[in-house]
Order: structure tokens, then C-alpha cells, then sequence
């Protein structure tokens, strides 16, 4: 793939603290990728662990929606801009489905023993979302009749295993959190294209065979 390095630059751009530009990375996303995304609610200033949100008991800290609604995720670089330079730490959050991706996502060790079991068998990959605990393989969009056909085949479905679909969302680096940073752990190839992805079916069956063996579930969640 052609390597566009201005815009390279602009992905990998830093503030004068050392951390990526948030508004350079949503650009990207938005605009190179097609990729619909909006600003996410930030943790508590108070305590990183807690939300920003009103629920006290938020189980994504600075990684969800809020205000706007996930409905607002948009392509359009004068809204990317705007929302980012009135809120410049804001998370990126990615609308999953339709034009974007999907994701599987599964507790960070099972992960890493899933991608090095795709490695093996040669299957190709796309970029790979890390956060401490958890990892998210983006994949194809898929609709609910396909996920369920490929769920229904199945022995046993993990509970710690989440699918993000159409109406779903993901947190995209470089955010920052409330649970810590997240990261690519495979990132996309700078380009003029978006990111190649694979389809969901091998992906979800290699994620599934992993957990099944190891026994990891919702506690390492």
C-alpha cells in the first residue's frame, strides 16, 4: 500500500506534552477512513477510574458516548474540527457498522493467544484496538441475521466475547481512559484507503475456540 507520508504525519502528530493529537487522529478516521466517529465522554478529573457521565457505576470510564448521542457520528471534517477544538482531550469514538467496521472484542490475554492462532493458520488481519483489558479485532460490517447464524452453530458462546455491530461503538486511539490508555496493538498502514479488515466468521471462531479452551471469562472482563 502507498505510504502518504503528510498524512502519516498527521496521524502520528504529537502535542507539546509528547501524546498524539486527538483531533488529527479523529481527522483521519473521519476523512481518510470514512469512518463515522464522534467525541466520547472524558473520565472524572476527579478520579481517572470514574466517568464523566452521571452513572456512578459507568463499566466504560471515558471510552462511551454521551453528549452528543452516537447517532451524532459523522464523516464530516467541520464537525470533526469543531467538536475537537472545544474539546481536545475528548476520546474518539468510533460508530461501528454500516460504513465502519464491526469489532470482536475478548479479555486482552485470550486476545493474544487468538491472533497468534489466526498468525499461524496465515489468515490475514486488519488493525487490532488494545486497552489493558481488553482487545478488539475490527472485522467486516456484518448484519444481526449473519451474527446470529454464526452464534447458533455454536456449542457455547464465552460471556466475556462482545461483538460490536451496527448501533455499537468502540473507543479508537489515542484515548486516554478511564480504565488506562488505549492503543493499537495492530495498527491500520497509513494510506490513502481504509484499513483492510477481515470477515467476522474466522475471527469469532478463533476467538471462541481460545476462551473455550483457556476458560477465560466475564472476571477479566
Amino acid at each position: 500500500m502507498r505510504e502518504i507520508l503528510g498524512r502519516r504525519r498527521r496521524l502520528l502528530s504529537q502535542r507539546s506534552d509528547g501524546r498524539p493529537e486527538l483531533v488529527g487522529a479523529a481527522l483521519t478516521c473521519a476523512t481518510e477512513w470514512q469512518w463515522p466517529v464522534l467525541p466520547g465522554v472524558a473520565p472524572d478529573p476527579q478520579g481517572r477510574s470514574r466517568c464523566g457521565c452521571p452513572d456512578p457505576e459507568c463499566t466504560v470510564p471515558g471510552a462511551h458516548p454521551f453528549d452528543p448521542g452516537l447517532l451524532a457520528a459523522t464523516t464530516d471534517p467541520r464537525m470533526v474540527r469543531w467538536w475537537w477544538s472545544n474539546r481536545p482531550t475528548a476520546p474518539i469514538i468510533l460508530a461501528t457498522g454500516g460504513t465502519a467496521p464491526c469489532a470482536v472484542s475478548l479479555p486482552a490475554l485470550a486476545a493474544a493467544h487468538t491472533l497468534a492462532a489466526l498468525d499461524r493458520m496465515g489468515m490475514r488481519l486488519g488493525p487490532v484496538v488494545a486497552s489493558p483489558s481488553r482487545w478488539a479485532i475490527l472485522v467486516k460490517p456484518y448484519t444481526l441475521e449473519q451474527l446470529g447464524e454464526l452464534l447458533y452453530a455454536k456449542d457455547c458462546v464465552p460471556g466475556s466475547l462482545r461483538f460490536h455491530g451496527e448501533g455499537g461503538y468502540l473507543a479508537l486511539p489515542p484515548t486516554e481512559s478511564g480504565e488506562g490508555d488505549i492503543r493499537w496493538e495492530r495498527a491500520p498502514l497509513p494510506g490513502s484507503a481504509s484499513p483492510w479488515v477481515p470477515d467476522v466468521e474466522p475471527v469469532a471462531d478463533a476467538a471462541v475456540e481460545v476462551l473455550t479452551r483457556t476458560g477465560v471469562s466475564a472476571p477479566e472482563m
